[in-house]
């Protein structure tokens, strides 16, 4: 089967194809999976994270990718829950023990024996993968193979640190950065709720605008100052200036989602050179976002489905996963991308 692999680390920035499109063996379901015939993948920046060496695969060579949409084309033994044919999707988590502390609070994401899905195993950069079958996903109707794809990671992620932000309706919401995953958290905060004001902090004018087309109440420049103070901003950026930035800008109490895995080390300099501002007191409080779990994935899907939230995305083929990827190394970015496979 043909995937784009990942032999090694390198810097994007100087490698402009880390992936090679090779030929490989098309993987055998074990027990308790099922094999997925892969229609569609979407590229996410965290695929840029494991490029670069900030969240690592765990072997090489890799296969990555982990907004995976297809059909099962074949079950394992004893695996049950979906029959040949059936459309699912494969998000971040591909399995946790299930035996652990964490797992058994319903915390799964923090496990430590989590296995992310094109990180620790094969993922969606090829024609075929495999998952265990309690990790897949079944596909709401009403999206196309191509409209599902981001809302496996962008939009579970999203909905995630959306619920981990606590906000009240009524209450402003700012978004930092506004790619394939805030703009899904933009729709989801209209619905969910109606009299908040979302604020969008980016440094594209063409983001800032492609916000306000959606119905942002405001949009600026990462260090522009919004009319009012804020009670939660969701970070999704891959950098460090819009955390203190974003600090700056919450009200007293307010807090700081951060949705990342790791920041880049380029504008870590920014903070160096800072005195201590004022605006880094007054109970403000910082909580990152791990991994998903699988209850975050489904009750998206569920919710996007009924409130009608689709993506935007921009199609590629599998053999022009470096050229999306470069592309979102750059920041070149409306919506999400997606690779059509199947």
């Amino acid at each position: 089967m043909k995937a784009m692999v990942l032999k090694n680390l390198c810097d994007l920035g100087i490698n402009k194809e880390p992936l090679e499109l090779q030929d490989i063996p098309k993987p055998f379901p074990n027990e308790g999976e099922i094999l997925v015939k892969v229609s569609t993948c979407g590229v996410c920046h965290t695929e840029l994270d494991e490029i670069e060496g900030r969240t690592p695969p765990s072997r090489f060579p890799m296969v990555l990718g982990h907004q995976v949409v297809g059909r099962v084309e074949k079950t394992g033994k004893d695996a049950s829950r979906f029959t040949i044919g059936d459309r699912i999707g494969i998000a971040w988590i591909y399995s946790s023990c299930g035996t652990c502390d964490y797992c058994l609070s319903g915390k799964e994401n923090l496990c430590e024996s989590f296995k992310a899905t094109g990180r620790d195993a094969n993922g969606g950069y090829a024609e075929y993968m495999t998952i265990p079958e309690d990790f897949a996903f079944k596909i709401p109707d009403t999206f196309s193979d191509m409209e599902a794809a981001p809302l496996l990671c962008a939009g579970a992620i999203g909905y995630r640190s959306l619920k981990l932000t606590g906000l009240i309706n009524g209450q402003n919401l700012g978004l930092t950065g506004f790619g394939a995953s805030a703009h899904l958290v933009l729709k989801m905060a209209q619905y969910k709720y109606p009299d908040s004001k979302i604020y969008v902090f980016a440094r594209s004018e063409k983001e800032r605008e492609f916000a306000l087309e959606l119905g942002a109440f405001w949009a600026g420049d990462t260090e522009d100052k919004p009319p009012e103070k804020l009670n939660c901003i969701i970070d999704t950026t891959p950098v460090w200036k819009p955390v203190v930035e974003a600090l700056k800008n919450l009200k007293s109490g307010g807090r700081l989602v951060i949705n990342a895995i790791r920041k880049e080390d380029h504008d870590k300099d920014y903070l160096l050179k800072l005195k201590y501002p004022s605006h880094l007191w007054l109970e403000k409080e910082i909580k990152s976002v791990a991994n998903v779990e699988r209850s975050d994935v489904s009750e998206f899907l569920d919710l996007a489905a009924q409130i009608g939230i689709k993506p935007e995305y921009q199609e590629f083929r599998l053999e022009e996963a470096n050229k999306a990827l470069l592309e979102l190394k750059n920041r070149q970015i409306k919506g999400a991308k997606v690779l059509k496979i199947g």
